[in-house]
């Protein structure tokens, strides 16, 4: 007899969803989380904390396609990434599902439709309080349910850039997020939400949305600072039967009849590969040979654009265009989206760009206007991730970039036509860790999948995954709020099929 039905590695979006999910229909839960809490203290909105010191940033390195080490910037704590997030929660587009011809390939359809995600991403937008408003967005998915809570409204400053880019023909949008800002929450629409951690826990966050409510029903287990080793076979291969876990010094062995993989895309592969053994001699849920390829984290470009008058919006990030995400009359291919960043601060862009003196950093920050554009990033087979001993080697070229470009090029454009003559742009692109998925992908066939519809792996069944590794591509919206709807229809279908809950 089991102590729990289901181990869930990893407290991230994915794995505290699932956790949910679960626990909640009446299974008992034990959910690994290999960092700590994020603990509510006056850091969390410090510059100096969160982009300097990097207080709350894993210690580690990883190593590039050409052998060189570089911090990943990862961050291993209770509820993941999403502690830091901008909580930028999309759906991804109709068109998405299906294969869709990009300047640089041709970007893969999935095992599913929209239709089978759409009534789950109306529940996952319920359980992260999402504001939004997707009139005038010409791309917004169609939708049975309307948004839980109304869109955040810009500041005077983004409201009338707005309106001088509709003057020009353009349609900036809501941009939907996850926040406790309804009348009454606890949010204060402030300065420090993107890239930081919330110390009011006003953001709707992996921890707050999924594992605070999963805790609260009695039947999940929460171990921290416990790092999944390997996942064990059973003799021939066929299921997982424990996961060998380090903890306080000591290396246990957990057994449970499920397990949930939602280490984030890369763990996630590198604890598979590592996994390795007679029943499985190229790592668990690997006999197609996909594990740790076709990595994908979308092309990225911050740009700022700079006018005399000071930007004294507080909080920022309320806007997205989608004009070019399938391109226009010039371009007849994809480009992606643009969408605006959390007011950047000064000592925010000296962080990232040491040689910018930090008097500078703050004149460009104060007259600063922040966007961010992002493409869909092919799944190519070569990306990869592999593991040497305790290491991860991440091997990247990237691609599509005509469309990448071309979406910078117009959104450019579009700022200097919206009172901003100078506009600078910075690439994320190298060594980008941000958006990482495709690396565990899910599909139709066993023999270039590893992963079913629902996330269950071919090899062994007993075993799923449910963080964005299971993107077939990565589409050009943020990835967050599709894996949760994911790993809500996945949970139901192991409560369905595998917990007698159906």
């Amino acid at each position: 007899m089991h102590d729990h039905d289901v181990i869930v590695i990893g407290s991230g979006v994915g794995g505290s969803v699932a956790a949910r999910r679960l626990a909640e229909r009446g299974a008992r839960v034990l959910v690994l989380e290999r960092g700590d809490f994020v603990p509510r203290e006056d850091d969390n909105w410090s510059v100096d904390a969160v982009f300097f010191r990097r207080k709350y940033t894993a210690r580690e390195t990883w190593i590039d396609g050409r052998g060189r080490r570089f911090d990943p910037g990862m961050h291993y704590n209770v509820g993941g990434a999403t502690k830091f997030y901008g909580a930028a929660l999309f759906r991804l587009r109709e068109r998405d599902f299906g294969a869709v011809e990009h300047a640089g390939g041709v970007s893969p359809a999935w095992p599913f439709d929209y239709a089978a995600l759409e009534p789950y991403y109306g529940e996952a937008e319920r359980m992260f309080v999402v504001h939004g408003d997707d009139a005038g967005d010409a791309t917004a998915p169609a939708r049975t349910t309307p948004y839980p809570f109304p869109a955040v409204t810009p500041e005077p400053v983004v409201a009338r850039m707005a309106g001088r880019m509709r003057r020009a023909g353009l349609s900036p949008s809501a941009l939907p997020l996850g926040l406790h800002a309804r009348p009454g929450g606890t949010c204060i629409l402030c300065r420090t939400c993107d890239g930081f951690p919330c110390r009011l826990g006003a953001k709707a966050d992996a921890e707050t949305s999924g594992l605070e409510p999963a805790l609260a029903t009695g039947r999940v287990e929460l171990m921290i600072q416990t790092t999944a080793r390997r996942l064990v076979l059973a003799p021939d291969g066929r299921r997982i039967v424990a996961v060998e876990v380090a903890r306080a010094g000591e290396v246990q062995r957990l057994s449970a009849p499920l397990f949930v993989l939602a280490g984030g895309a890369v763990n996630s592969a590198a604890l598979l590969l590592r996994s390795a053994d007679t029943g499985a001699p190229t790592g668990v849920a690997n006999r197609s040979d996909v594990v740790g390829r076709y990595y994908m984290t979308h092309n990225q470009t911050a740009l700022m654009g700079l006018a005399p008058a000071v930007n004294d919006t507080t909080f920022q990030k309320t806007l997205v265009i989608n004009d070019w995400y399938f391109g226009d009359g010039d371009f007849p291919h994809p480009m992606g989206q643009a969408q605006m960043l959390g007011k950047l601060q000064g000592g925010m862009l000296t962080a990232n760009v040491p040689l910018l003196p930090r008097l500078a950093g703050h004149a460009m920050a104060r007259r600063g206007m922040d966007w961010f554009a992002m493409s869909e990033d092919l799944p190519d087979r070569a990306n990869r991730v592999t593991v040497a001993g305790s290491d991860i080697r991440l091997a990247v070229t990237p691609n599509n970039l005509p469309g990448h470009l071309a979406l910078v090029r117009r959104l450019g454009r579009a700022l200097r036509r919206a009172g901003y003559p100078l506009v600078v742009t910075k690439s994320l692109r190298t060594h980008a860790t941000g958006h990482q998925c495709g690396t565990v992908r899910m599909g139709s066939d066993p023999a270039t999948s590893a992963l079913d519809p629902y996330c269950r792996a071919w090899d062994q069944p007993n075993l799923f995954v449910v963080d964005a590794s299971f993107f077939p591509s990565s589409a050009a919206v943020n990835p967050a709020l599709t894996v949760a709807a994911q790993a809500l229809r996945a949970a139901d279908h192991m409560l369905a099929t595998d917990l007698g809950a159906g």
